[in-house]
């Protein structure tokens, strides 16, 4: 019996250990299975591709610097008046100062060759008034001898070249408008005036030129903004462009659309800046000051005055430069919806552009104007044409007005908002400022001035050895 118990005994201590064996085996199993999951090697991966993203980040941060800099140098660049950017390449004529800048009281210095001022240390300041809306020649000059400063900042739309071989265009600088303002009248002991004596030289200058010979001036532009300026070398120069304000006192054989540029005025009321006044905000419905009898074709003006100058919530009155008149003006233009602007003794006024940067909306009156940019800008999005025969109706201008309401002027305010940077003369010129934009118009002529030129030259090679003088008149002959 006490043998069978421990055989018993003995049984049951092995099949324990057996049964522990099977169940470490298990586990061994199990623990080795679980250990070789890829859950366990996407750890040590996730670790890795950690590192490796934190690397590829600090490689990142390390490349950024040189790539930030060079979009810096990008943008500079394409900030800057480049030949290469440039749509027009200018050569200029050095000119005596006394066709431009000695204008303006400015001598060169006796210690230098040069003809003009140096822009870094003053710039000679153009007189104010009423000299100053025909200054175009003024900041088209200024913008070229800039265009090669390597300190201007800002892109540009032309830039003077050296080599007049290499140029689109050809410019004189003369000072034409400030020549005809300042200096028109006879003095005493003089026999005729500064203004016709520059005019006598400057064509005896270009005459012996060979690149005006050589194109006989159709590459040439000559600023003649005030409507009396260049008056007696105008049929003399008449092959060169013209950059005019409009054609009321020029023949059509002498400046046309077709060869011509027209050019803004420069405003003299206040630009209304951050301008929040709108419909509702505006009293005057119409508004107009200025001089009211003129010559020639601006007798509307009168006509008008005695139609309009009753009229409720119309503001028709004389005004001049004089007693403050511009601030005046400026804040009429602000206070008005619409604002006249009227053919007076040239079809052109700096009115127009006045009503323009004060974004009332211009009411033109003027069946013969030109208007600056027309080929890239519709003015009609942005003022009202009435015909000469139709203002003069008794009620009608009025009645056609009170009827534009106010989601459409409010759309035409809003355009006046857009467009008025086009009319800004700035120095240094900025993008689509007027002085550019004259620049991008001369620029879309080039291929037409171009075809000219070289329908010229067809016979030129055989004509190398005539006396091409003839072609001027005597310079004393005005």
């Amino acid at each position: 019996m006490a043998e069978r118990n421990s055989q018993f005994a003995v049984r049951k201590t092995l099949f324990c250990w057996f049964a522990m064996a099977i169940v470490l085996v298990i586990s061994s199993m199990l623990f080795l299975c679980s250990s070789s999951r890829p859950q366990f090697i996407d750890r040590n991966l996730s670790t890795n591709h950690k590192l490796l993203s934190i690397l590829e980040t600090k490689n990142t941060h390390l490349k950024n610097p040189q790539k930030q800099q060079e979009n810096q140098l990008e943008n500079q660049n394409s900030n800057k008046c480049d030949f290469q950017t440039a749509k027009l390449k200018i050569y200029m004529y050095d000119l005596p100062s006394e066709f431009h800048f000695g204008l303006l009281g400015w001598k060169p210095d006796p210690n230098s060759n040069s003809v003009w001022p140096d822009l870094r240390q003053k710039i000679p300041a153009y007189p104010g008034g009423l000299n100053l809306q025909h200054s175009i020649e003024y900041w088209l000059t200024l913008d070229l001898l800039s265009s090669t400063d390597p300190y201007r900042t800002g892109p540009c739309t032309a830039i003077r070249v050296s080599d007049p071989n290499q140029a689109d265009l050809i410019f004189v600088p003369f000072f034409s408008s400030l020549s005809y303002n300042r200096h028109s009248k006879v003095l005493p002991d003089e026999k005729i005036s500064l203004n016709k004596l520059l005019q006598q030289k400057l064509v005896q200058y270009l005459s012996n030129q060979e690149i005006y010979k050589k194109s006989e001036g159709r590459d040439h532009v000559i600023v003649a903004h005030h409507p009396n300026s260049l008056l007696d070398a105008r049929s003399v120069l008449y092959s060169s462009v013209f950059i005019l304000s409009d054609f009321g006192r020029y023949n059509p054989n002498v400046a046309n659309l077709e060869k011509d540029v027209i050019a803004p005025y420069k405003h003299l009321a206040r630009s209304y800046v951050n301008d929040s006044a709108g419909f509702d905000d505006r009293p005057t419905l119409l508004y107009f000051r200025g001089a009211i009898y003129r010559k020639e074709g601006g007798n509307i003006r009168q006509e008008l005055y005695y139609l309009l100058r009753n009229e409720k919530s119309v503001e028709f009155a004389f005004g001049s430069i004089g007693a403050n008149g511009v601030h005046k003006a400026s804040l009429g233009m602000h206070a008005s919806k619409f604002c006249l602007n009227i053919a007076g003794d040239t079809p052109s006024s700096n009115r127009l552009f006045d009503a323009v940067v004060s974004h009332c909306v211009p009411v033109i009156i003027s069946d013969e104007i030109e208007l600056p940019f027309e080929d890239v800008l519709d003015w009609s999005e942005f003022c009202v044409f009435v015909r000469a025969e139709d203002a003069v109706r008794e009620g009608w201008l009025v009645e056609k007005l009170r009827g534009v309401g106010r989601e459409d002027w409010t759309r035409m305010w809003e355009r006046l908002k857009e467009v008025d940077r086009y009319f800004e003369y700035k120095y240094p010129s900025e993008k689509d400022d007027a002085v550019q934009m004259i620049w991008q118009t001369l620029a879309r002529k080039v291929p037409s001035i171009r075809q000219n030129v070289h329908r010229l030259r067809r016979f030129a090679r055989f004509e190398r050895n005539e006396n091409t003088s003839s072609r001027f008149p005597i310079v004393g002959g005005f």
